[in-house]
């Protein structure tokens, strides 16, 4: 049987306008940092490493309008007038449709209080003030990097880091699930590595795609912290010299193996192994603008197949889509209900849970469903799914099982925060993510489905 001609092995790049830029948005020493049930501690003692907004924008050509990527080494929002006010005053400030803004969060756990209504606790009064850094960095991030772009080329390369471990684990001896590591439950351990290059060949930026909860760092740590990204941030940006975007994956039941430690030694350890394995995928990518061509057999000892590298004009084409899914929600207290139960709760575990609710409920309102949106992009033959959820990984699995080979970002945390969005089966487990999640059974395979249209109604669009 006589094979047709043999395709080139193209990358799936984007040729465009693009734009990197970089700012430090570590809080001050003293600021509320209180992220864990079990922390004795309600402010932060010192800094770990800085904390660092990267912006990358997107264009198709200089009077484009820009796509504006943001990723930022914070927590998750407790409310959604915080996050509507950030986001809303970014859009604002750079004339943008809001399809056209990802503000995502790293989710470190050991970050500053980002929740206004904590102004009254120990080291509240910072809070607000430093929420509007954040809002100018991100501004300034995003004009510095819209100044300074140029003709350059987005491409990808899949890798692999064993970090992430499953971390839904059935107790032992007992029939809930705690949140630890499970070493009998294999993680989707995909790594996605975006390199940003110049038409010079110069690096201009570096995405770096991971679905691994950022909770090295917990109760016995008094420091603010980006946890294990800071390091691999470092490692990377050491090698290529310049900025790196990291953006958190479908992280909902994965987590580093040791983790709940007050070790930041352990925290940079693991970021090490992250940035390394982000250096292997650049050191495979080829050039820009580069593919592998056939060639054809040459005879020697055995008939020997050569592949050269060759030029080829990546794409263009930029897309677009915001969709508002109404998301059904579980048969929750009220507002009311739940603020009546934290106001008689004595004990402190269950007083942080009911605070945590609160601000879940308040952020949703009291209906049976919930307006939840999804981002998608699509930037050459790639795409950006982004979403303001912790999804479960069968989230990027199936995303990316659909839409292969195209390279697919999947980005939890992004422009707002409710719960997690476990798989339609995990809801008969006592565990934290099923009575943490407001939302009702099959809301994860919803997203997915969504997404999965969305995507294939751009590309049919190309």
């Amino acid at each position: 049987m006589h094979r047709s001609a043999m395709a080139p092995l193209r990358p799936a790049a984007f040729a465009g306008i693009i734009g990197v830029a970089q700012k430090d948005i570590t809080p001050p020493v003293g600021i509320f940092a209180r992220n864990w049930g079990a922390a004795r501690h309600d402010v932060a003692a010192g800094i770990h490493r800085p904390l660092m907004l990267v912006c990358t924008v997107f264009k198709t050509d200089a009077a484009s309008e820009p796509l504006v990527l943001i990723g930022a080494d914070l927590g998750w929002w407790k409310s959604a007038q915080d996050e509507r006010e950030l986001r809303e005053c970014i859009l604002s400030a750079l004339g943008l449709d809001a399809s056209r803004l990802m503000f995502c969060l790293s989710h470190t756990h050991a970050g500053p209080g980002t929740f206004s209504e904590d102004a009254v606790k120990p080291g509240g009064e910072f809070i607000v003030p430093y929420l509007r850094h954040v809002r100018e960095m991100a501004i300034a991030a995003a004009r510095e990097a819209m100044a300074a772009a140029v003709p350059a080329t987005l491409d990808w390369a899949y890798g692999h880091c064993a970090l992430a471990v499953n971390r839904d684990l059935p107790e032992p001896g007992g029939k809930r699930y705690v949140v630890g590591m499970d070493p009998a439950t294999p993680a989707d351990d995909t790594l996605l590595t975006g390199r940003i290059t110049s038409v010079n060949g110069q690096t201009l930026g570096t995405i770096v795609n991971y679905a691994c909860h950022p909770t090295t760092l917990a109760w016995d740590n008094e420091l603010i912290s980006p946890d294990y990204v800071g390091a691999m941030r470092e490692t990377v940006e050491s090698a290529t010299g310049a900025p790196c975007l990291f953006l958190q994956g479908a992280s909902g039941e994965l987590s580093p193996g040791e983790q709940y430690s007050g070790d930041t030694a352990l925290a940079d350890r693991y970021g090490r192994q992250l940035g390394h394995a982000v250096l292997s995928s650049l050191n495979g990518m080829l050039p820009a603008g580069r593919e592998l061509v056939y060639q054809g057999a040459v005879e020697s000892g055995a008939p020997l197949g050569i592949w050269r590298e060759g030029e080829f004009s990546p794409s263009t084409d930029l897309k677009t889509s915001m969709q508002v899914i109404s998301m059904p929600l579980k048969d929750l207290p009220t507002l009311a209900a739940i603020e009546a139960q934290w106001a008689a709760c004595e004990d402190h575990v269950r007083k942080e849970r009911l605070w945590r609710q609160r601000g879940i409920r308040k952020s949703l309102g009291d209906g049976f469903h919930a307006g939840m949106p999804l981002w998608i992009w699509k930037l050459g033959g790639a795409f950006f799914a982004g979403q303001p959820n912790e999804a479960y990984s069968d989230f990027q699995i199936n995303l990316r099982r659909e839409l292969a080979p195209a390279p697919v970002a999947v980005i939890n945390i992004v422009n707002g925060y409710a719960g997690y969005l476990p798989p339609a089966g995990h809801y008969e487990r006592d565990a934290y993510a099923v009575w943490q999640t407001p939302f009702a059974e099959g809301g994860l395979e919803l997203l997915t489905r969504t997404a999965i249209d969305i995507s294939h109604q751009l590309n049919s669009h190309a």
